[in-house]
């Protein structure tokens, strides 16, 4: 049987956490806030809607039932494969943490990663850690997912295809052996830094955030992905993932891209969701929610890390990226901060002035010598 730790307790969280129970793996999840993990052992477990049905997750450690932990350092002991379905903006500070906790063969599934694969990677060995490890990532959490209170989860749509790369890709072999097991929608693709440009995240959400402001901060909640989603602000999106996939072609990398527009086709490719997965969501009023435009995470995490990032490979790759740049500087205008100096970019990595040789070298490797 093989051991799944969940690194987290998000909407993307609690929705692993059933799945990887229900595969009938033995799986722990870890959240810092034990209080709450006390109210949810309480509860009696995680109740979970989908198009199964409703049923409940029970807690405990038995077979069929979820182990609950605080303790990170136990949660990492126990898994062979550790799921981290978290906002990039957690990377910093877990990296640090759980640097000096990997083990020889583990798998870390970063579901998007936004790049954050090289980040636990050299905070792993930064701490002195030289386990043989594979992180690996790819274009969304595979759970269009919300949390309903302390105990309850909705999964409106599971994704069928995930692009996923591996940092170093030299262990791509290992990690797809047991990724593939507890994800059998995962699509190998050359490396983490394809990976990294197949996230949806920073296309999707920042047009919508941005060219809905005026309504967002006028009603108390908005739906972006419904009412908000209009021709005009689709064009921009159309536009801004051509950015993604020419840069990503710049870099030499192969098709599919990808590309966001099959999201919302009937027809064609099928895109990470499946078909009719915008409908489901829009479907599901889920998404109709208050988002403040100085904290929310489509701001902090798919605008400020995941644009940057776009923007950065493009400058390093010789790519313009000026539809990315723009939303970039309306975004800092927005919130009175240079999201680009803060963001997840080459620079801020110390990537910018590696060769293509050497970054090919770092990807398939992890080794800049």
């Amino acid at each position: 049987m093989m051991k799944v730790s969940v690194i987290g307790g998000g909407h993307g969280c609690y929705a692993a956490a059933v799945e990887m129970v229900e595969k009938g793996f033995d799986v722990v999840l870890w959240r810092r806030d034990g209080e709450a993990l006390r109210e949810l052992k309480e509860l009696g477990g995680i109740d979970v809607k989908d198009v199964k049905g409703e049923r409940r997750i029970p807690v405990g450690g038995g077979r069929g039932e979820l182990t609950l932990t605080d303790d990170l350092a136990a949660a990492v002991e126990h898994a062979q494969l550790l799921v981290m379905p978290l906002p990039s903006t957690t990377h910093e500070s877990l990296a640090k943490q759980m640097a000096p906790l990997f083990k020889d063969d583990q798998v870390v599934f970063l579901p998007p990663g936004t790049f954050g694969s090289y980040l636990f990677y050299q905070a792993m060995r930064d701490s002195g850690n030289q386990s043989r490890v594979a992180f690996c990532e790819t274009g969304t959490l595979p759970y269009l997912a919300r949390k309903h209170g302390p105990n309850r989860v909705v999964i409106s749509v599971y994704a069928t295809r995930l692009p996923t790369g591996v940092f170093p890709s030299a262990l791509s072999d290992h990690a797809f052996s047991l990724l593939g097991k507890a994800y059998p929608s995962v699509e190998p693709i050359e490396d983490a830094l394809s990976g990294a440009l197949m996230n949806a995240g920073p296309v999707i959400h920042p047009p919508l955030i941005m060219m809905n402001a005026g309504p967002l901060q006028h009603f108390d909640a908005w739906d972006i992905h419904n009412e908000g989603t209009q021709s005009s602000i689709r064009s921009v999106t159309s536009r801004l993932d051509g950015e993604r996939i020419a840069v990503r072609e710049a870099l030499g990398y192969g098709p599919s891209h990808f590309p966001l527009a099959n999201h919302y086709a009937s027809d064609g490719e099928e895109w990470m969701y499946g078909r009719g997965a915008h409908g489901k969501l829009t479907d599901s009023g889920d998404w109709r929610e208050n988002i403040d435009l100085q904290s929310h995470r489509y701001m902090l995490e798919d605008t400020r890390l995941g644009l940057s990032f776009i923007v950065s490979v493009g400058r390093w790759a010789g790519q313009a990226t000026p539809v990315a740049e723009g939303l970039l500087n309306l975004a800092s205008a927005i919130t009175g901060r240079d999201l680009y100096a803060e963001g997840r970019t080459l620079e801020a990595l110390g990537l910018a002035d590696l060769s293509q040789e050497a970054m090919q070298k770092l990807l398939g490797q992890g080794s800049r010598a």
